[in-house]
């Protein structure tokens, strides 16, 4: 009997779905990555597509690990959390940011990595037939979750003749009305935009307007270059009462696999997303926890990753401008957003950014991630792995290289 495909609930038979799966697309990059190297074993390959930091945790984060790993209190559920982790929280948040009104109890919550923060938000606020406005393009997971609940995802696109920033002018009133969760992202993936104060004044006054509650994802505030300061969404007057931030430790301080973030804001909104997450997972590992603690409380970690992306930075974008792009140093992140060419002098002409995304891996062994929607570009990520400047330079020199031989047309 094959019963089983016909019991697949109605929600993933909806062709909506298919926006999601084309948007969620590191599956498919990473697919099409293996295939090139199936077929050319030897060839170097550039990989600046996903976005993961390229060393791991720093080796006292991991110390920390590996004592309290040992230890038989930390053997327990953790459930929301233990208190130590969001004491911590609250206090990076007032030496990094400057944030100094939080209840670290009733304004702070841990979360199993900042995407099942996201995934549980929806569940939390949205009735079928709600509205998420979300920014394109932009990370799926909150839009994802909405549409699993019968929800709607409105896009605001980010497009660089509004400076990579979401217009709430022209948002119908229909809309408005019957939107519930705003999504935002800055620094931003995969346009490297970063907020300013200005702009967060815009979004808390829209949020306090039209009553929708915002939720900032700030997993690169802190990954910044150039005399740009960190800052927080719930640093501006008004924000905790209209939303809350996200913050992840993720790629802050090279703990992707890990696993540990943390929710920050309103106090009701915290109270309802730690009773849907009571409901749904048993906590973080105590010791995993426990090494977050003493993440947060060295900050100093992250700037050693800003040097060296920044230092990528530099080299990256003086080797894209000789081969003809049009683009400046980001200020933030690890990414750089590139609007595609028309084609190469072979007679190439690219449809669309995944057309140039594939060609760039078949033809310079060069791995990147494609976004069409709402402008084709193309993101690069200084993640690459390299074990000190000169290979650094190296790799960019390599990179040059084979994208002059391509001999793109702009």
């Amino acid at each position: 009997m094959h019963f089983i495909h016909d019991m697949i609930a109605d929600r993933f038979r909806d062709h909506s779905f298919d926006i999601a799966k084309e948007d969620y697309k590191f599956i498919k990059i990473k697919k099409a990555k293996e295939d090139v190297l199936k077929k050319h074993p030897d060839a170097e390959l550039i990989d600046m597509g996903i976005g993961e930091p390229d060393l791991p945790a720093h080796s006292s984060i991991v110390e920390v690990l590996s004592a309290e790993a040992a230890k038989p209190e930390n053997r327990c559920y953790a459930d929301n959390g233990i208190p130590e982790f969001q004491e911590a929280a609250a206090k990076y948040l007032m030496d990094v940011y400057g944030v100094d009104h939080i209840d670290p109890y009733k304004e702070i919550l841990h979360g199993v990595g900042a995407k099942s923060i996201l995934a549980t938000l929806p569940l939390c606020f949205i009735n079928p037939g709600d509205i998420t406005l979300t920014t394109l393009p932009s990370y799926p997971i909150i839009a994802t979750h909405t549409k699993y609940l019968g929800g709607v995802v409105y896009g605001l696109p980010l497009i660089k003749e509004n400076d990579f920033y979401p217009d709430f002018s022209n948002i119908p009133n229909i809309i408005l009305y019957r939107s519930k969760l705003l999504y935002i992202n800055y620094p931003n993936n995969p346009t490297s935009q970063i907020a300013t104060k200005d702009f967060y004044k815009k979004v808390v006054d829209f949020a306090h307007k039209h009553k929708i509650i915002v939720v900032a994802d700030s997993t690169y505030a802190t990954t910044t270059f150039d005399g740009v300061a960190p800052l927080s969404f719930l640093s501006i007057d008004g924000a905790k009462e209209v939303g809350v931030e996200i913050h992840s430790l993720s790629k802050a301080f090279n703990m992707t696999g890990w696993r540990i973030a943390f929710i920050a804001g309103n106090p009701e909104a915290i109270s309802i997303y730690g009773t849907v997450k009571a409901n749904s997972d048993s906590g973080q590992f105590r010791a995993i926890q426990k090494s977050g603690i003493y993440a947060l409380n060295h900050p100093e970690i992250t700037t050693e990753n800003c040097i060296r992306y920044s230092r990528r930075f530099d080299l990256l974008i003086e080797a894209l401008k000789e081969v003809g792009f049009d683009v400046e140093k980001p200020k933030a992140t690890f990414y750089c957003y590139l609007p595609i060419p028309k084609g190469a002098k072979s007679g190439k002409v690219f449809k669309d950014a995944k057309d140039f995304s594939l060609y760039l891996l078949n033809e310079a062994f060069t791995c990147t991630v494609p976004w069409n929607t709402p402008e084709p570009y193309v993101r690069l990520s200084v993640t690459f792995e390299a074990k000190d400047y000169e290979e650094e330079k190296r790799i960019i020199h390599e990179l040059k290289e084979r994208l002059l031989k391509l001999q793109l047309i702009f």
